[in-house]
């Protein structure tokens, strides 16, 4: 390895990377115009093992997509609906509690609630759905409302960002998931998703949650019609908030899936793409703790290679994921934990069953449904 590592084109850089220096956004362009992958995923692996050892976490975890009505229409998304478009729903509370209980009877240590930007659902509707599940599940995390979903929530309730954070964390709200960033890229979210919260916005909902000490994590949606350039520049941005906050958990890359999106013509991404995204995202955001794949967006089986190439958590069991099956995933809608230990001890790693905030979890027995294979 030692000799390929030598003989690449960009040495110098996955040198300074194996040396603990900063990575600069020409740096990062150059690895993504390589074709190295083998070297760049190497350094990366090293760089993954220094900071989690051979650990490769996961979490039982259940998704609530509580309405699919939106009033966005981004050109990348397959979910959303207008509201009484044939496909368009919106849960009760009765239904979504439901749901989280029976998540935490099956042994789910977090709920990952996230929705549309619904017209007509009252500010009072989202504490409600909160406090009621905090106090009826006491035992499981709630991570819910990406930044996009917190600034539309500011605007019917009429509050700034920090007083509607601050209200949510006190029904119960846990942590942030890191859904909404898409790429930051003025240029290609004005072509994309034009009514979205812009880039920056997003940076400054993620600043006000962790100043209230609600973590959270972050996202790049990759593989449209974003340039190696918009890549490097939005790992960079959140690299600059994480050195201001530390509020970051994980970042987790999202591969675009264009099956019923205007942008259906898009092939999407393929195997080399993906490491690529992956292992240079381990080499850029040199102060993230933890780098993620989404088994759902990225397939179960390159998310068990993408443990050797920067990856230290394999996500979780998930459970009935409706938006990217929207767009066509091929993945199924959970994972047994039994299924992603066997993934991770195949790929080598040591399992760790891990909390949102990634502390380890230790079970007396595994009894629950979703530890069935």
């Amino acid at each position: 390895m030692k000799k390929l590592l030598q003989s690449s084109p960009i040495y110098d850089i996955l040198q300074k990377a194996e040396h603990g220096e900063r990575l600069s956004f020409e740096d990062g362009v150059r690895l993504f115009k390589s074709n190295d992958i083998l070297p760049i995923g190497h350094v990366a692996n090293i760089i993954r093992e220094r900071k989690n050892g051979n650990h490769a976490y996961y979490i039982t975890n259940r998704h609530i997509n509580y309405s699919n009505i939106c009033k966005n229409r981004c050109k990348f998304c397959a979910f959303s609906r207008n509201k009484g478009e044939s496909g368009s729903y919106e849960m009760a509370l009765e239904e979504i509690l439901e749901k989280a209980m029976a998540a935490v009877e099956e042994g789910a240590k977090e709920l990952h609630i996230v929705g549309g930007l619904h017209p007509d659902l009252p500010f009072d509707f989202y504490i409600k759905m909160i406090r009621v599940i905090h106090e009826s599940c006491h035992d499981v995390h709630i991570q819910a409302f990406t930044a996009v979903e917190i600034e539309h929530l500011s605007q019917i309730a009429r509050l700034s960002i920090r007083q509607t954070l601050k209200e949510l964390k006190e029904a119960g709200l846990g942590s942030m998931p890191g859904g909404g960033a898409e790429v930051f890229s003025p240029e290609i979210r004005e072509q994309l998703c034009p009514e979205k919260l812009s880039g920056e916005g997003w940076l400054q909902v993620m600043r006000e949650a962790h100043a209230l000490g609600l973590r959270s994590n972050a996202t790049m949606l990759y593989g449209h019609i974003e340039t190696p350039e918009d890549r490097i520049s939005h790992l960079l941005k959140l690299r600059k908030v994480q050195g201001e906050t530390g509020g970051f958990l994980a970042f987790i890359p999202l591969a675009f899936h264009p099956k019923n999106t205007e942008l259906s013509n898009s092939s999407g991404t393929t195997a080399m793409l993906d490491l690529k995204v992956i292992s240079i995202s381990r080499l850029m955001l040199d102060n993230f703790d933890h780098i993620k794949a989404y088994w759902i967006m990225l397939g179960i089986k390159l998310s068990q290679v993408s443990l050797s190439f920067g990856v230290d958590d394999i996500d979780g069991t998930v459970q009935e994921e409706r938006i990217t099956h929207a767009a066509g995933a091929e993945t199924p809608e959970t994972l047994s934990v039994r299924e992603i230990i066997k993934l991770i001890k195949e790929a080598g790693r040591e399992p760790i069953e891990r909390d949102t905030l990634y502390n380890s979890v230790q079970r007396e027995q595994r009894d629950f449904m979703l530890q069935k294979v």
